[in-house]
Protein backbone atom coordinates (compact mmCIF):
# COMPACT_ATOMS: atom_id res chain seq x y z
CA UNK A 1 0.00 0.00 0.00
CA UNK A 2 3.12 2.39 0.64
CA UNK A 3 4.06 1.76 -2.77
CA UNK A 4 0.60 2.99 -3.96
CA UNK A 5 0.57 5.90 -1.98
CA UNK A 6 3.32 7.38 -3.28
CA UNK A 7 2.32 6.30 -6.74
CA UNK A 8 -0.57 8.39 -6.84
CA UNK A 9 1.50 11.47 -5.26
CA UNK A 10 3.47 10.80 -7.98
CA UNK A 11 1.25 11.13 -10.54
CA UNK A 12 -0.73 13.95 -8.75
CA UNK A 13 2.89 15.95 -9.38
CA UNK A 14 2.39 14.95 -13.32
CA UNK A 15 -0.71 16.12 -13.77
CA UNK A 16 -0.29 19.40 -12.54
CA UNK A 17 -0.47 19.73 -8.61
CA UNK A 18 1.76 22.85 -7.17
CA UNK A 19 4.91 22.56 -6.39
CA UNK A 20 4.29 22.41 -2.42
CA UNK A 21 1.93 19.20 -3.12
CA UNK A 22 4.85 17.63 -5.17
CA UNK A 23 7.72 18.64 -2.61
CA UNK A 24 5.38 17.13 -0.51
CA UNK A 25 4.86 14.08 -2.19
CA UNK A 26 8.88 14.26 -2.57
CA UNK A 27 9.60 14.24 0.96
CA UNK A 28 6.79 10.95 2.23
CA UNK A 29 8.82 9.44 -0.61
CA UNK A 30 12.24 10.49 0.91
CA UNK A 31 11.12 9.31 4.10
CA UNK A 32 10.07 6.06 3.41
CA UNK A 33 13.13 4.92 1.18
CA UNK A 34 11.24 4.97 -2.11
CA UNK A 35 12.94 6.83 -5.51
CA UNK A 36 10.78 8.50 -7.70
CA UNK A 37 11.52 6.39 -10.21
CA UNK A 38 9.91 3.27 -7.91
CA UNK A 39 6.61 5.50 -8.20
CA UNK A 40 5.00 3.71 -11.47
CA UNK A 41 1.61 1.74 -12.31
CA UNK A 42 1.73 -1.33 -10.69
CA UNK A 43 2.21 -3.96 -13.46
CA UNK A 44 -1.07 -6.39 -12.56
CA UNK A 45 -2.06 -9.60 -13.99
CA UNK A 46 -5.15 -10.45 -15.35
CA UNK A 47 -6.59 -11.49 -12.22
CA UNK A 48 -5.76 -8.53 -10.21
CA UNK A 49 -6.41 -6.21 -12.73
CA UNK A 50 -10.45 -7.97 -11.97
CA UNK A 51 -10.04 -7.53 -8.73
CA UNK A 52 -9.42 -3.99 -9.23
CA UNK A 53 -12.22 -3.43 -11.33
CA UNK A 54 -14.61 -5.15 -8.87
CA UNK A 55 -13.35 -2.94 -6.02
CA UNK A 56 -13.59 -0.11 -8.57
CA UNK A 57 -17.06 -0.98 -9.57
CA UNK A 58 -18.31 -1.40 -5.86
CA UNK A 59 -17.10 2.09 -4.95
CA UNK A 60 -19.19 4.07 -7.85
CA UNK A 61 -22.23 2.04 -6.12
CA UNK A 62 -21.42 3.12 -2.90
CA UNK A 63 -20.90 6.89 -4.45
CA UNK A 64 -17.53 7.27 -4.00
CA UNK A 65 -16.63 8.13 -7.79
CA UNK A 66 -13.49 10.30 -6.81
CA UNK A 67 -11.92 7.23 -5.36
CA UNK A 68 -12.95 5.08 -7.57
CA UNK A 69 -11.66 7.50 -10.22
CA UNK A 70 -7.99 7.88 -8.45
CA UNK A 71 -7.95 3.70 -7.90
CA UNK A 72 -8.20 3.09 -11.78
CA UNK A 73 -5.75 6.10 -12.33
CA UNK A 74 -3.21 4.74 -10.09
CA UNK A 75 -3.61 1.16 -11.16
CA UNK A 76 -3.56 2.00 -14.87
CA UNK A 77 -6.79 -0.17 -15.12
CA UNK A 78 -9.95 0.87 -16.69
CA UNK A 79 -13.44 0.72 -15.18
CA UNK A 80 -15.60 0.01 -18.22
CA UNK A 81 -15.04 -0.03 -21.83
CA UNK A 82 -15.51 3.43 -23.27
CA UNK A 83 -17.85 3.13 -25.47
CA UNK A 84 -19.96 0.94 -22.57
CA UNK A 85 -19.07 3.89 -20.26
CA UNK A 86 -20.84 6.47 -23.00
CA UNK A 87 -23.70 3.87 -23.85
CA UNK A 88 -24.64 3.60 -20.11
CA UNK A 89 -24.23 7.55 -20.00
CA UNK A 90 -26.39 7.67 -22.86
CA UNK A 91 -29.25 5.20 -21.20
CA UNK A 92 -29.27 6.41 -17.75
CA UNK A 93 -30.01 10.22 -19.18
CA UNK A 94 -32.72 9.11 -21.53
CA UNK A 95 -30.53 9.88 -24.33
CA UNK A 96 -32.06 7.39 -26.72
CA UNK A 97 -30.46 8.97 -30.07
CA UNK A 98 -26.83 8.67 -28.65
CA UNK A 99 -27.68 5.53 -26.73
CA UNK A 100 -27.84 3.99 -29.79
CA UNK A 101 -25.38 5.12 -31.63
CA UNK A 102 -23.23 4.04 -28.30
CA UNK A 103 -24.80 1.04 -29.27
CA UNK A 104 -23.61 0.52 -32.58
CA UNK A 105 -19.90 1.12 -31.70
CA UNK A 106 -20.14 -1.89 -29.47
CA UNK A 107 -21.78 -4.01 -31.97
CA UNK A 108 -18.53 -5.77 -32.73
CA UNK A 109 -17.99 -6.47 -28.99
CA UNK A 110 -21.17 -8.36 -28.65
CA UNK A 111 -20.61 -12.50 -27.94
CA UNK A 112 -24.32 -12.69 -30.10
CA UNK A 113 -24.47 -10.48 -33.04
CA UNK A 114 -28.25 -11.56 -32.60
CA UNK A 115 -28.36 -9.50 -29.54
CA UNK A 116 -27.52 -6.52 -30.86
CA UNK A 117 -31.89 -6.19 -32.02
CA UNK A 118 -32.93 -7.26 -28.62
CA UNK A 119 -30.74 -4.77 -26.85
CA UNK A 120 -32.02 -1.65 -29.93
CA UNK A 121 -35.89 -3.29 -29.09
CA UNK A 122 -35.18 -2.81 -24.94
CA UNK A 123 -34.02 1.16 -26.03
CA UNK A 124 -37.04 1.59 -28.35
CA UNK A 125 -39.54 -0.07 -25.59
CA UNK A 126 -38.60 2.62 -22.94
CA UNK A 127 -38.17 5.72 -24.86
CA UNK A 128 -42.13 4.69 -26.52
CA UNK A 129 -42.96 4.29 -22.43
CA UNK A 130 -41.13 7.63 -21.32
CA UNK A 131 -43.58 9.75 -24.77
CA UNK A 132 -46.36 8.28 -23.63
CA UNK A 133 -46.30 8.75 -20.00
CA UNK A 134 -45.26 12.13 -20.93
CA UNK A 135 -48.56 13.15 -23.08
CA UNK A 136 -46.43 13.33 -25.81
CA UNK A 137 -48.67 10.60 -28.18
CA UNK A 138 -47.65 11.74 -31.33
CA UNK A 139 -44.29 11.14 -30.61
CA UNK A 140 -44.76 8.21 -28.97
CA UNK A 141 -46.63 7.05 -32.43
CA UNK A 142 -43.86 7.86 -34.44
CA UNK A 143 -41.71 6.32 -32.31
CA UNK A 144 -43.86 2.72 -32.54
CA UNK A 145 -44.55 3.20 -35.76
CA UNK A 146 -41.06 4.03 -37.63
CA UNK A 147 -38.81 2.60 -34.84
CA UNK A 148 -40.14 0.07 -33.23
CA UNK A 149 -41.96 -1.89 -35.43
CA UNK A 150 -39.65 -2.28 -38.51
CA UNK A 151 -37.14 -4.20 -36.21
CA UNK A 152 -39.93 -6.90 -36.46
CA UNK A 153 -39.17 -8.62 -33.06
CA UNK A 154 -40.86 -9.55 -30.24
CA UNK A 155 -44.45 -8.85 -32.36
CA UNK A 156 -46.15 -10.02 -29.36
CA UNK A 157 -45.15 -7.46 -27.04
CA UNK A 158 -45.13 -4.69 -29.72
CA UNK A 159 -49.31 -5.13 -29.80
CA UNK A 160 -49.37 -4.96 -26.54
CA UNK A 161 -47.22 -1.90 -26.43
CA UNK A 162 -49.57 -0.37 -29.05
CA UNK A 163 -52.34 -0.93 -26.98
CA UNK A 164 -51.33 1.73 -24.43
CA UNK A 165 -51.55 4.06 -26.65
CA UNK A 166 -55.57 4.85 -25.59
CA UNK A 167 -54.09 5.00 -21.80
CA UNK A 168 -54.73 8.76 -20.45
CA UNK A 169 -53.98 7.67 -16.82
CA UNK A 170 -49.88 7.37 -16.41
CA UNK A 171 -50.78 5.15 -13.16
CA UNK A 172 -53.00 2.22 -15.52
CA UNK A 173 -50.33 2.83 -17.82
CA UNK A 174 -47.38 1.77 -15.77
CA UNK A 175 -49.62 -1.29 -14.05
CA UNK A 176 -50.31 -2.19 -17.78
CA UNK A 177 -46.81 -1.63 -19.15
CA UNK A 178 -45.69 -3.67 -15.98
CA UNK A 179 -42.88 -0.62 -15.66
CA UNK A 180 -41.64 1.35 -12.75
CA UNK A 181 -42.61 4.95 -14.68
CA UNK A 182 -39.72 7.50 -15.72
CA UNK A 183 -36.72 7.95 -13.60
CA UNK A 184 -33.95 6.52 -12.74
CA UNK A 185 -35.34 3.41 -11.15
CA UNK A 186 -36.91 2.47 -14.35
CA UNK A 187 -33.88 3.10 -16.61
CA UNK A 188 -31.33 1.29 -14.15
CA UNK A 189 -33.79 -1.96 -14.49
CA UNK A 190 -33.30 -1.27 -18.41
CA UNK A 191 -29.45 -0.64 -17.81
CA UNK A 192 -29.29 -4.16 -15.99
CA UNK A 193 -31.24 -5.80 -18.15
CA UNK A 194 -29.18 -4.49 -21.41
CA UNK A 195 -25.72 -5.32 -19.49
CA UNK A 196 -26.66 -8.95 -19.96
CA UNK A 197 -25.86 -8.82 -23.49
CA UNK A 198 -22.26 -7.38 -23.15
CA UNK A 199 -18.85 -9.42 -22.26
CA UNK A 200 -17.63 -8.76 -18.66
CA UNK A 201 -14.40 -7.53 -20.54
CA UNK A 202 -16.48 -4.57 -21.65
CA UNK A 203 -18.81 -3.98 -18.55
CA UNK A 204 -18.95 -5.20 -15.45
CA UNK A 205 -22.29 -7.24 -14.58
CA UNK A 206 -24.31 -4.63 -11.98
CA UNK A 207 -22.99 -5.64 -8.03
CA UNK A 208 -20.15 -7.93 -9.03
CA UNK A 209 -17.95 -8.29 -5.94
CA UNK A 210 -20.79 -8.03 -3.30
CA UNK A 211 -22.27 -10.95 -5.75
CA UNK A 212 -18.89 -12.81 -5.25
CA UNK A 213 -18.98 -11.99 -1.80
CA UNK A 214 -22.08 -13.46 -0.67
CA UNK A 215 -21.94 -16.52 -2.56
CA UNK A 216 -18.63 -17.34 -0.79
CA UNK A 217 -20.40 -16.76 2.39
CA UNK A 218 -23.42 -19.44 1.04
CA UNK A 219 -20.66 -21.65 0.26
CA UNK A 220 -19.15 -21.02 4.11
CA UNK A 221 -22.74 -21.74 5.24
CA UNK A 222 -23.00 -25.24 3.22
CA UNK A 223 -19.51 -26.06 5.16
CA UNK A 224 -20.94 -25.29 8.41
CA UNK A 225 -22.00 -27.81 10.29
CA UNK A 226 -24.89 -26.27 12.91
CA UNK A 227 -26.19 -23.19 10.52
CA UNK A 228 -29.71 -23.37 11.45
CA UNK A 229 -31.32 -19.87 11.20
CA UNK A 230 -32.17 -17.19 8.79
CA UNK A 231 -30.69 -13.66 10.29
CA UNK A 232 -29.30 -10.69 9.33
CA UNK A 233 -26.87 -10.88 11.62
CA UNK A 234 -25.27 -14.52 10.26
CA UNK A 235 -25.43 -13.41 6.60
CA UNK A 236 -22.00 -12.33 6.44
CA UNK A 237 -19.40 -14.06 8.54
CA UNK A 238 -19.25 -14.97 12.27
CA UNK A 239 -21.88 -11.95 13.77
CA UNK A 240 -22.20 -10.01 10.10
CA UNK A 241 -18.84 -9.69 9.94
CA UNK A 242 -17.33 -10.79 6.55
CA UNK A 243 -13.71 -10.29 8.95
CA UNK A 244 -14.06 -13.70 9.57
CA UNK A 245 -15.19 -16.91 8.28
CA UNK A 246 -19.03 -17.91 8.84
CA UNK A 247 -19.05 -20.05 11.93
CA UNK A 248 -22.47 -21.03 13.80
CA UNK A 249 -21.88 -21.61 17.72
CA UNK A 250 -22.79 -25.12 18.67
CA UNK A 251 -24.63 -24.07 22.11
CA UNK A 252 -26.87 -22.11 19.27
CA UNK A 253 -27.85 -25.38 17.70
CA UNK A 254 -30.97 -27.42 19.21
CA UNK A 255 -29.10 -30.12 21.40
CA UNK A 256 -30.26 -28.94 25.13
CA UNK A 257 -33.02 -30.61 26.77
CA UNK A 258 -35.65 -27.65 27.87
CA UNK A 259 -38.36 -30.12 28.55
CA UNK A 260 -39.38 -33.68 30.07
CA UNK A 261 -42.51 -34.23 30.10
CA UNK A 262 -44.00 -37.08 31.62
CA UNK A 263 -47.88 -36.93 31.12
CA UNK A 264 -48.05 -40.25 28.81
CA UNK A 265 -48.50 -43.48 31.33
CA UNK A 266 -46.97 -45.88 28.97
CA UNK A 267 -44.56 -46.23 26.17
CA UNK A 268 -44.43 -42.78 23.41
CA UNK A 269 -44.18 -43.90 20.38
CA UNK A 270 -45.28 -40.96 17.99
CA UNK A 271 -44.59 -37.08 17.65
CA UNK A 272 -45.51 -34.47 15.21
CA UNK A 273 -45.22 -30.83 14.98
CA UNK A 274 -48.31 -28.85 13.26
CA UNK A 275 -47.74 -27.43 10.06
CA UNK A 276 -48.13 -23.88 11.83
CA UNK A 277 -45.23 -24.86 14.07
CA UNK A 278 -47.92 -23.82 17.11
CA UNK A 279 -48.61 -27.06 18.55
CA UNK A 280 -47.42 -30.38 19.26
CA UNK A 281 -49.45 -33.62 19.13
CA UNK A 282 -48.06 -37.04 20.88
CA UNK A 283 -49.71 -40.37 20.94
CA UNK A 284 -48.80 -43.47 23.30
CA UNK A 285 -49.47 -46.79 23.46
CA UNK A 286 -51.52 -45.77 26.41
CA UNK A 287 -54.06 -45.02 23.79
CA UNK A 288 -54.42 -41.14 24.18
CA UNK A 289 -53.33 -38.35 21.74
CA UNK A 290 -51.60 -35.06 24.21
CA UNK A 291 -51.87 -31.59 22.00
CA UNK A 292 -49.32 -29.28 23.50
CA UNK A 293 -49.20 -25.59 22.85
CA UNK A 294 -46.20 -24.18 21.69
CA UNK A 295 -44.40 -21.15 23.17
CA UNK A 296 -41.98 -19.65 20.55
CA UNK A 297 -40.24 -17.34 22.77
CA UNK A 298 -39.37 -20.15 25.55
CA UNK A 299 -39.78 -23.24 23.21
CA UNK A 300 -41.43 -25.01 25.64
CA UNK A 301 -45.12 -26.98 24.90
CA UNK A 302 -48.24 -26.99 27.15
CA UNK A 303 -50.62 -29.01 27.69
CA UNK A 304 -53.71 -27.85 26.22
CA UNK A 305 -55.88 -31.23 25.05
CA UNK A 306 -55.89 -34.96 25.37
CA UNK A 307 -58.03 -37.22 23.22
CA UNK A 308 -58.57 -40.25 24.48
CA UNK A 309 -61.57 -43.12 23.30
CA UNK A 310 -59.10 -45.05 21.24
CA UNK A 311 -59.37 -48.98 21.94
CA UNK A 312 -55.50 -49.51 21.12
CA UNK A 313 -52.00 -47.55 21.18
CA UNK A 314 -51.34 -44.57 19.06
CA UNK A 315 -49.15 -45.47 16.27
CA UNK A 316 -49.23 -42.44 13.77
CA UNK A 317 -50.39 -39.10 13.73
CA UNK A 318 -51.07 -36.78 10.40
CA UNK A 319 -51.88 -33.29 10.99
CA UNK A 320 -53.87 -31.54 8.20
CA UNK A 321 -52.50 -28.65 6.06
CA UNK A 322 -54.32 -26.39 7.69
CA UNK A 323 -53.12 -27.63 11.27
CA UNK A 324 -56.50 -27.59 12.19
CA UNK A 325 -57.85 -31.29 12.40
CA UNK A 326 -55.38 -34.54 13.28
CA UNK A 327 -56.06 -37.80 11.89
CA UNK A 328 -55.07 -40.89 14.93
CA UNK A 329 -54.21 -44.34 13.82
CA UNK A 330 -54.34 -47.06 16.28
CA UNK A 331 -52.16 -50.56 16.26
CA UNK A 332 -53.00 -53.48 14.00
CA UNK A 333 -55.36 -54.75 15.78
CA UNK A 334 -57.85 -51.72 15.62
CA UNK A 335 -60.00 -51.81 12.54
CA UNK A 336 -60.41 -47.74 12.60
CA UNK A 337 -59.31 -44.39 12.62
CA UNK A 338 -60.53 -41.41 14.00
CA UNK A 339 -60.17 -37.75 12.66
CA UNK A 340 -60.11 -35.08 15.97
CA UNK A 341 -60.80 -31.06 15.50
CA UNK A 342 -57.53 -30.04 17.54
CA UNK A 343 -59.21 -26.71 18.42
CA UNK A 344 -61.69 -27.86 19.89
CA UNK A 345 -60.94 -30.93 21.04
CA UNK A 346 -63.90 -33.01 19.41
CA UNK A 347 -63.66 -35.79 17.17
CA UNK A 348 -65.05 -35.28 13.14
CA UNK A 349 -65.01 -38.62 12.03
CA UNK A 350 -64.47 -42.32 12.32
CA UNK A 351 -63.33 -44.69 9.61
CA UNK A 352 -64.14 -48.19 9.87
CA UNK A 353 -65.13 -50.48 7.19
CA UNK A 354 -64.91 -53.86 8.21
CA UNK A 355 -63.65 -55.40 11.48
CA UNK A 356 -60.76 -57.53 9.41
CA UNK A 357 -59.98 -53.77 8.81
CA UNK A 358 -55.74 -52.56 10.24
CA UNK A 359 -55.41 -48.63 9.13
CA UNK A 360 -52.10 -47.83 11.28
CA UNK A 361 -51.19 -45.01 8.61
CA UNK A 362 -52.80 -42.01 6.92
CA UNK A 363 -52.01 -38.88 4.62
CA UNK A 364 -54.11 -35.68 4.11
CA UNK A 365 -54.36 -33.51 0.85
CA UNK A 366 -53.50 -30.29 0.15
CA UNK A 367 -57.60 -29.11 0.29
CA UNK A 368 -57.60 -30.77 4.49
CA UNK A 369 -60.86 -32.11 3.16
CA UNK A 370 -59.73 -35.73 1.91
CA UNK A 371 -56.88 -38.27 3.25
CA UNK A 372 -55.56 -42.01 2.32
CA UNK A 373 -55.25 -44.38 5.01
CA UNK A 374 -53.99 -48.10 4.66
CA UNK A 375 -53.02 -50.70 6.90
CA UNK A 376 -50.54 -53.85 6.48
CA UNK A 377 -54.09 -56.29 5.86
CA UNK A 378 -54.11 -54.78 2.44
CA UNK A 379 -56.55 -52.42 2.92
CA UNK A 380 -55.73 -48.98 0.74
CA UNK A 381 -59.04 -46.02 1.11
CA UNK A 382 -59.39 -42.35 0.28
CA UNK A 383 -61.62 -40.25 2.77
CA UNK A 384 -63.40 -37.90 3.27
CA UNK A 385 -64.43 -36.13 6.81
CA UNK A 386 -67.60 -37.64 6.97
CA UNK A 387 -65.52 -40.82 7.03
CA UNK A 388 -66.75 -42.36 3.91
CA UNK A 389 -64.50 -44.52 1.80
CA UNK A 390 -64.32 -42.74 -1.53
CA UNK A 391 -61.93 -44.71 -3.31
CA UNK A 392 -59.98 -48.00 -2.27
CA UNK A 393 -56.88 -50.11 -4.19
CA UNK A 394 -57.14 -53.76 -3.27
CA UNK A 395 -54.45 -56.14 -2.24
CA UNK A 396 -51.93 -53.16 -1.45
CA UNK A 397 -49.91 -53.94 1.79
CA UNK A 398 -49.24 -50.57 3.01
CA UNK A 399 -46.77 -49.54 6.06
CA UNK A 400 -46.30 -45.91 5.27
CA UNK A 401 -48.34 -42.98 3.08
CA UNK A 402 -47.39 -39.67 1.90
CA UNK A 403 -48.72 -37.23 -1.10
CA UNK A 404 -46.62 -35.70 -3.51
CA UNK A 405 -46.96 -31.83 -4.02
CA UNK A 406 -48.88 -33.22 -7.41
CA UNK A 407 -52.20 -33.52 -5.34
CA UNK A 408 -52.30 -36.69 -7.07
CA UNK A 409 -49.64 -38.88 -6.77
CA UNK A 410 -50.09 -41.38 -3.10
CA UNK A 411 -46.43 -42.76 -2.09
CA UNK A 412 -46.63 -46.10 0.00
CA UNK A 413 -44.31 -48.39 1.34
CA UNK A 414 -45.23 -51.90 1.21
CA UNK A 415 -44.26 -55.57 2.37
CA UNK A 416 -41.78 -55.92 -0.60
CA UNK A 417 -39.37 -53.19 0.15
CA UNK A 418 -40.82 -50.50 -2.38
CA UNK A 419 -42.39 -47.45 -2.61
CA UNK A 420 -44.79 -46.98 -5.57
CA UNK A 421 -46.78 -44.43 -6.51
CA UNK A 422 -50.67 -44.47 -6.75
CA UNK A 423 -53.30 -42.02 -9.08
CA UNK A 424 -56.26 -43.15 -7.48
CA UNK A 425 -58.42 -40.69 -10.00
CA UNK A 426 -56.59 -42.77 -13.08
CA UNK A 427 -56.15 -46.13 -11.14
CA UNK A 428 -52.55 -46.31 -12.09
CA UNK A 429 -49.04 -47.34 -10.19
CA UNK A 430 -45.70 -47.27 -10.87
CA UNK A 431 -42.33 -49.02 -8.79
CA UNK A 432 -40.31 -45.39 -7.27
CA UNK A 433 -38.06 -46.48 -4.89
CA UNK A 434 -36.73 -50.00 -4.63
CA UNK A 435 -34.91 -51.32 -1.26
CA UNK A 436 -33.57 -54.65 0.35
CA UNK A 437 -34.66 -54.54 3.52
CA UNK A 438 -38.50 -53.56 4.82
CA UNK A 439 -39.37 -50.04 4.95
CA UNK A 440 -40.35 -49.47 8.47
CA UNK A 441 -41.15 -45.54 8.08
CA UNK A 442 -40.56 -42.75 5.60
CA UNK A 443 -41.28 -39.70 5.28
CA UNK A 444 -41.14 -36.60 2.20
CA UNK A 445 -39.39 -32.88 2.25
CA UNK A 446 -41.40 -29.79 1.48
CA UNK A 447 -40.24 -29.84 -2.15
CA UNK A 448 -41.30 -33.44 -2.34
CA UNK A 449 -38.21 -34.80 -4.23
CA UNK A 450 -36.72 -36.26 -1.79
CA UNK A 451 -37.61 -38.53 0.42
CA UNK A 452 -36.22 -40.32 4.15
CA UNK A 453 -36.63 -44.00 4.65
CA UNK A 454 -35.97 -45.83 8.09
CA UNK A 455 -34.72 -48.90 6.70
CA UNK A 456 -35.08 -51.89 9.31
CA UNK A 457 -31.31 -53.41 9.86
CA UNK A 458 -29.80 -50.47 8.19
CA UNK A 459 -30.63 -47.20 9.82
CA UNK A 460 -31.91 -43.88 7.56
CA UNK A 461 -31.27 -43.57 3.66
CA UNK A 462 -32.37 -40.36 1.50
CA UNK A 463 -33.23 -40.74 -1.77
CA UNK A 464 -33.78 -38.24 -4.77
CA UNK A 465 -37.09 -39.43 -5.94
CA UNK A 466 -37.09 -37.58 -9.24
CA UNK A 467 -33.62 -39.23 -10.68
CA UNK A 468 -34.65 -42.48 -8.54
CA UNK A 469 -31.68 -42.29 -6.63
CA UNK A 470 -30.10 -43.23 -3.05
CA UNK A 471 -28.28 -40.78 -2.30
CA UNK A 472 -27.13 -41.31 1.17
CA UNK A 473 -26.76 -43.46 3.77
CA UNK A 474 -26.48 -41.96 7.60
CA UNK A 475 -24.32 -43.83 10.14
CA UNK A 476 -24.38 -43.92 13.79
CA UNK A 477 -27.72 -44.76 14.72
CA UNK A 478 -29.05 -48.10 15.53
CA UNK A 479 -31.78 -49.65 13.76
CA UNK A 480 -33.41 -52.85 13.65
CA UNK A 481 -37.03 -54.06 13.58
CA UNK A 482 -38.66 -51.51 15.59
CA UNK A 483 -40.59 -49.04 13.71
CA UNK A 484 -38.71 -45.64 14.05
CA UNK A 485 -40.12 -42.23 12.66
CA UNK A 486 -36.91 -39.94 11.11
CA UNK A 487 -37.50 -36.00 9.96
CA UNK A 488 -35.91 -33.50 7.82
CA UNK A 489 -35.60 -30.27 10.20
CA UNK A 490 -33.88 -26.62 10.46
CA UNK A 491 -34.62 -23.69 8.75
CA UNK A 492 -33.73 -24.84 4.75
CA UNK A 493 -34.45 -28.56 5.57
CA UNK A 494 -30.60 -29.08 5.75
CA UNK A 495 -30.86 -31.90 8.91
CA UNK A 496 -31.68 -34.92 9.25
CA UNK A 497 -33.08 -36.09 12.62
CA UNK A 498 -33.97 -39.67 13.51
CA UNK A 499 -34.41 -41.84 16.92
CA UNK A 500 -32.45 -44.59 17.86
CA UNK A 501 -32.54 -48.16 19.79
CA UNK A 502 -29.59 -47.43 21.43
CA UNK A 503 -31.83 -44.55 23.82
CA UNK A 504 -30.70 -41.69 21.70
CA UNK A 505 -31.23 -38.76 18.74
CA UNK A 506 -28.98 -38.89 15.96
CA UNK A 507 -28.88 -35.49 13.87
CA UNK A 508 -27.02 -35.41 10.48
CA UNK A 509 -26.38 -32.61 7.99
CA UNK A 510 -28.21 -34.13 4.69
CA UNK A 511 -24.39 -33.26 3.11
CA UNK A 512 -22.25 -36.17 5.83
CA UNK A 513 -22.61 -39.29 6.39
CA UNK A 514 -21.70 -39.16 9.75
CA UNK A 515 -24.10 -37.59 12.74
CA UNK A 516 -23.23 -33.61 13.71
CA UNK A 517 -24.97 -33.71 17.03
CA UNK A 518 -25.84 -37.01 19.26
CA UNK A 519 -28.45 -36.22 21.97
CA UNK A 520 -28.47 -38.64 24.88
CA UNK A 521 -31.50 -38.53 27.96
CA UNK A 522 -33.51 -40.74 26.99
CA UNK A 523 -33.36 -44.64 28.72
CA UNK A 524 -35.24 -46.79 26.28
CA UNK A 525 -35.39 -46.41 22.42
CA UNK A 526 -36.39 -43.29 21.04
CA UNK A 527 -39.11 -44.26 18.84
CA UNK A 528 -39.80 -40.69 16.44
CA UNK A 529 -38.21 -37.23 16.70
CA UNK A 530 -40.12 -34.47 14.79
CA UNK A 531 -38.60 -30.97 13.87
CA UNK A 532 -40.70 -27.62 14.49
CA UNK A 533 -41.39 -26.46 10.74
CA UNK A 534 -41.66 -23.06 11.68
CA UNK A 535 -39.29 -22.37 14.73
CA UNK A 536 -36.17 -24.21 13.56
CA UNK A 537 -34.51 -24.18 16.68
CA UNK A 538 -37.38 -26.94 18.42
CA UNK A 539 -36.94 -30.56 18.32
CA UNK A 540 -38.91 -32.93 20.13
CA UNK A 541 -38.19 -36.79 20.61
CA UNK A 542 -40.53 -39.59 22.19
CA UNK A 543 -39.29 -42.51 23.74
CA UNK A 544 -40.58 -46.13 25.37
CA UNK A 545 -39.56 -44.46 28.20
CA UNK A 546 -42.59 -42.88 28.56
CA UNK A 547 -41.09 -39.59 28.50
CA UNK A 548 -41.38 -36.64 25.82
CA UNK A 549 -38.73 -34.77 26.13
CA UNK A 550 -37.81 -30.74 24.17
CA UNK A 551 -34.80 -30.07 22.58
CA UNK A 552 -33.38 -26.46 22.03
CA UNK A 553 -30.57 -24.20 22.04
CA UNK A 554 -28.66 -23.06 25.29
CA UNK A 555 -30.32 -20.46 27.19
CA UNK A 556 -28.62 -17.80 25.60
CA UNK A 557 -29.43 -18.31 22.70
CA UNK A 558 -33.47 -18.89 23.55
CA UNK A 559 -36.19 -15.87 22.99
CA UNK A 560 -35.18 -14.01 20.21
CA UNK A 561 -35.67 -14.07 16.11
CA UNK A 562 -33.12 -16.27 15.74
CA UNK A 563 -35.59 -19.01 16.57
CA UNK A 564 -37.98 -17.78 14.75
CA UNK A 565 -38.70 -18.21 10.58
CA UNK A 566 -40.14 -15.40 8.67
CA UNK A 567 -43.56 -16.89 9.59
CA UNK A 568 -42.98 -17.42 13.40
CA UNK A 569 -44.62 -14.45 15.26
CA UNK A 570 -46.68 -15.61 18.29
CA UNK A 571 -48.06 -17.90 20.11
CA UNK A 572 -51.20 -18.74 21.21
CA UNK A 573 -53.02 -19.59 24.86
CA UNK A 574 -52.23 -22.10 26.79
CA UNK A 575 -55.36 -23.26 28.47
CA UNK A 576 -55.15 -27.00 29.46
CA UNK A 577 -58.34 -29.10 28.94
CA UNK A 578 -58.98 -32.95 29.10
CA UNK A 579 -61.28 -34.07 26.22
CA UNK A 580 -62.96 -37.12 25.75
Amino acid sequence: MQHQHHATASNGQQNGSTQAEGAEGDGAQAQNGVSEEECVSPKLNTVQQDMVRLIGQHLVELGLRKSADLLMSESGCRLDHPAAARFRHCVMEGEWAKADAALNELRTMLDDTNSLKEMRFLLLEQKYLELLEGGQAMEALTCLRSQVTPLQHNMERVHQLSSLMFMSNPEDLRTAARWSGKGKESRKQLMDRLQHFLPPSIMLPPHRLETLILQAVEQQKTQCAYHNSYTDSQVLGSGGSLLTDHSCPRNAFPGTTIQVLSDHCDEVWIARFSPDGFKLATGSKDSTVIIWEVDPETLTVTRRFTLDGHSYGVVYLAWSPDSTKLIVCLQEEAAELMVWDTERGEQICKVSNSPDDSLTCAAWHKDSRRFVCGGMRGQFYQCDLNGQILDSWEGVRVQCLAIQNDGKTVLASDTHHRIRGYHFDEVQDHNIIQEDHSIMSFTLDLTGNYALLNVANQGVHLWDLRNRTLVRKFRGLTQGHYTIHSCFGGEYQNFIASGSEDNKVYIWHHKRELPVVTLSGHTRTVNCVTWNPVYPSMIASVSDDATVRIWGPAPQYRGNSSTRTQNGTSSASNDPQSVG
